[in-house]
This record gives structure tokens, C-alpha cells and sequence, in this order.
């Protein structure tokens, strides 16, 4: 390996980790303009990138919920139908079914797909499941259904909301614009299932939802996985933007849905990967805050650093002579991690990962180092910006200050944030360094999984009316 090589694959390196860095100062700058675009969605619908979405939850589970719940988590190519059965503050959820149920293709687009028959579909299944369970613990209790669907809504109430588009594998044309709620009740009346739809949630909302059921001082929501978004819980009062009429009766507080993955400002630290990437995505120009931190994209990226090395130099091989550096999204984030925590002495992990996915077989030692070194970067820039982000809402809602002596909870869900501990460790040491060591000891970041089933049919057990 030739020096010149090396020197030019270090340049490369270099100059990513010159445009990925993240200084306290640009942090604090990163949480300060999150914090002011939070401010403008809030005071006017569209009024900023962050969309502030309300859910119209104007309440959270606390633990005394009792009774049986459905859930229905309807967001790609399966569905899921839940049921809860919460036993109160002692044994909290005493039992939880599942079923998972995939959708026919013919259903999801083409001729065949209506909203009509997609939502029979998914009523059938439901009628199916509910039936298979057998009498209702609850006697005579009307059975009450929690919907999480992952799609564009504009949100009218707490269980309604249009569809704005489809999104993933999905088109039916007709459901665009429509009530998914009403579509979907009218499917079950169709299949004689009386259940009363309780609330409308995404899965942000779920997990915040679902962390709240087993601790009080959850004040945020966090998905960190193959996309990322926010919830929290804002004062009704400072959303300016509500009619006096959608202002919540017996509470003063709203779950917000942040959409934070929107959210742009100049003091995010974008690379020519980003410009690049962000050039030949399907949504140019949007979601600039996920792309930089979310488990969909960072192998990606990882990906594009490792071509210009190629083209710059052999440490990697011939690009044009069989490699796979130019297919896109080749890498994923589960093979960025496990070359990040790869501890042999040859590295071998990064060996066969590059040689299994890129088809770049016979690299040197020195060279699989600085391809662990470019997963670092890329990674490190992904959790500090994720911590930031935490910090721009707790700043929002007043928590996490010098002389705050609240404990403030974050639920976290996600596979970035559960499986990848680099990252995780990464991002909770910045919240410290950002919120300082005695207030970051009252900042709490806990996992909280499955905030689309459990926190759907968790929020139908808050907005009971039994």
C-alpha cells in the first residue's frame, strides 16, 4: 500500500470529520433554532418546517387504567391486532395478544385497491381476531379500539383524521383526502364488530404513551430507528394556533407530534454526502434533520465516503472491477454498527462485512481502521444532533435548566437507539455535556418499545368513555 494512497484516503477522512463536527457551541445553536421552529408551528398551522401536529391526546395513562383494550397498528406491508388487558397500578398489563397479518399486494395498489377493500380487509382480520379471543373480559363493556396509522393525516380530533398521502408500498387512490377513522368503522359495522374507535395516534404518540404508563415524569417521546420524530406534552395553552373550541375540556395539556425529521436551519453540520444524497432522494429538499440522524440513511452515507476513497485511491479496489460502492443504500445501519463495535485485533467483523456486502475483499489492517473511523464520524455527528434535539425540547417546555430540580423522563424507541450502544452511549453523553452533570442527572433517557401496539391501545384506555 502506497503512501500516497494512504495520505489521500486520510484526506477524505478528514475533511468528513471537519464538516461532521459538532462543537458545543454549534449544538447549542442546533437545540436553540429546533426550540424557535417548535415556537412558529405552535402560533400558526404551517407557519414552520417543523410541523407541530396536534393529536388532540389530552391525556395520558397513569397506571389505575382496568379493562380490556384493542389496538390496530396499520404502517407497512402487515398489520397488527393487540389486545390489553390492563389490571391497574399493581399488575399494570396483565396480559397482551398479538397477531400479525400481512396485506395482499393487490389490496395495497393496482385495480383492486379501494379504500373499501382495504379497510374490509382489515376489518375482517380484526372481526377474526376479536372472535378468537372468546368472550370479552369485560362483560357487557363496549369494546374500545386504539388505531395507530403510520401515514400523512391532517388530525381533526382525538379519533379522526384525513389522509393526506400514501406513502411506502401503498396507493388507493380513493382513500386520499378521506377519514381513514370513519372508513375503517364503517368497514367493522359492515363485519358486525361494535367497537368504538377511541383515539387516532402515531407510533411518537404511542411511545410517549406507552412510556408514561410506567413512569409519571415522562415529559417527551423520542423514535430513533429507520426514520425519527418527536412527541411532547405542551401547555394547551401555548398553542396558539387551536381555536378556543379544540382546546382540551379537563386538562391543560396537548400531546404534540413534533415531525421533527422537517426540521432545518444553516447550523446543521451537512457534508457533500448529504447535498448528494439528500439531490437524489425521493423528497430533494425535505426531511434535512432525518437525513443527517436516521438509521434509514447512515450507512448510506458511509457508503459515499468509501466510493470517493476509491476514486481517489486502491486502499479499497478497482471501483469499476466488481465492487458493489456505487449500488445505493447497499450498506445498511445494522452493518455500520457492527464494524463500529467490531473489537477483534484484525478486524475481522469489517473484513467480511465489506467483502459480504461491498464485494471488497483483501484490504489492509490500516485500512479497516479507517473505515471504523468513518462509521465513528458519521455515527457520532447522527447521536449528538439526536441530542440536541432532545435538549431543543426540554428547553421549550422549560425542563432540564439550571435550577430545575424536576426528574424529566424521554421515552426512546427505536433500533438505533436500542441495538446500536455507540450510539446510544454517544447520545447521552452529549445531553450531559449540553445540559451540564447535576441537571442531566434529573434528564432521564429510557427505552420504551412498542409505543405503536401497546401505547395505541393505551391511549384508547386514557380517552376511555366506559
Amino acid at each position: 500500500m502506497s503512501s500516497a494512497a494512504v495520505e489521500a484516503a486520510r484526506r477524505v477522512v478528514s475533511g468528513l470529520r471537519e464538516a461532521c463536527a459538532t462543537p458545543a457551541t454549534r449544538l447549542a445553536d442546533v437545540a436553540a433554532a429546533l426550540a424557535g421552529e417548535m415556537e412558529a408551528g405552535l402560533a400558526v398551522e404551517g407557519g414552520s418546517r417543523v410541523k407541530m401536529i396536534v393529536s388532540y391526546v389530552d391525556s395520558l395513562p397513569d397506571g389505575g387504567e382496568e379493562g380490556s383494550f384493542y389496538a390496530l397498528d396499520l404502517g407497512g406491508t402487515n398489520f397488527r391486532v393487540l389486545r390489553v388487558r390492563l389490571a391497574g397500578k399493581e399488575a399494570r398489563v396483565a396480559e397482551r395478544v398479538a397477531r400479525e397479518v400481512p396485506i395482499p399486494p393487490r389490496l395495497m395498489s393496482g385495480g383492486d385497491a379501494t379504500s373499501e377493500r382495504l379497510f374490509g380487509f382489515v376489518a375482517s382480520a380484526l372481526a377474526e381476531f376479536v372472535a378468537d379471543e372468546g368472550h370479552d373480559a369485560d362483560g357487557e363493556r363496549q369494546r374500545e379500539l386504539g388505531f395507530t396509522f403510520s401515514f400523512p393525516v391532517r388530525q381533526t380530533s382525538i379519533a379522526s383524521g384525513t389522509l393526506i398521502r400514501w406513502t411506502k408500498a401503498f396507493s388507493v387512490d380513493d382513500a386520499v383526502g378521506e377519514d381513514v377513522v370513519a372508513a375503517l368503522q364503517t368497514a367493522m359495522s359492515k363485519h358486525n364488530l361494535h367497537m368504538r374507535m377511541s383515539a387516532l395516534i402515531n407510533d411518537t404518540v404511542g411511545t410517549l404513551a406507552a412510556g408514561s404508563y410506567y413512569d409519571d415524569d415522562v415529559v417527551a417521546a423520542v423514535i430513533l430507528g429507520t426514520g425519527t420524530n418527536a412527541a411532547y406534552v405542551e401547555s394547551a395553552d401555548a398553542i396558539a394556533k387551536l381555536e378556543p373550541s379544540q382546546l382540551p375540556k379537563s386538562s391543560n395539556i396537548m400531546v404534540i407530534n413534533t415531525e421533527w425529521g422537517g426540521f432545518d436551519s444553516p447550523c446543521l453540520p451537512t457534508t457533500e454526502y448529504d447535498r448528494a444524497l439528500d439531490k437524489e432522494s425521493l423528497n430533494p429538499g425535505e426531511q434535512t434533520y432525518e437525513k443527517l440522524i436516521s438509521g434509514l440513511y447512515l450507512g448510506e452515507i458511509v457508503r459515499r465516503v468509501l466510493l470517493k476513497i476509491s476514486s481517489r485511491c486502491s486502499l479499497l479496489g478497482d471501483v469499476g472491477g466488481g465492487t458493489e460502492l456505487r449500488t445505493r443504500f447497499v450498506l445498511t445501519t445494522p452493518d455500520v454498527s457492527s464494524m463500529h463495535h467490531d473489537e477483534t485485533p484484525d478486524l475481522t467483523v469489517v473484513a467480511k462485512t465489506l467483502a459480504d456486502r461491498l464485494n471488497i475483499r483483501g484490504t489492509s489492517l490500516e485500512t479497516r481502521r479507517m473505515v471504523v473511523e468513518i462509521c465513528d464520524i458519521v455515527a457520532t455527528r447522527s447521536a449528538r444532533l439526536a441530542a440536541a434535539g432532545i435538549v431543543g425540547i426540554l428547553r421549550k417546555i422549560g425542563r432540564g435548566g439550571p435550577g430545575d430540580e424536576r426528574r424529566s423522563v424521554v421515552a426512546v424507541d427505536g433500533g438505533l437507539f436500542e441495538h446500536y450502544a455507540k450510539f446510544r452511549r454517544r447520545m447521552e453523553s452529549t445531553l450531559e455535556e449540553m445540559l451540564g452533570e447535576e441537571a442531566a442527572a434529573r434528564v432521564v433517557v429510557k427505552l420504551a418499545s412498542d409505543g405503536s401496539g401497546l401505547g395505541a391501545a393505551l391511549v384508547a384506555a386514557a380517552h376511555s368513555q366506559s
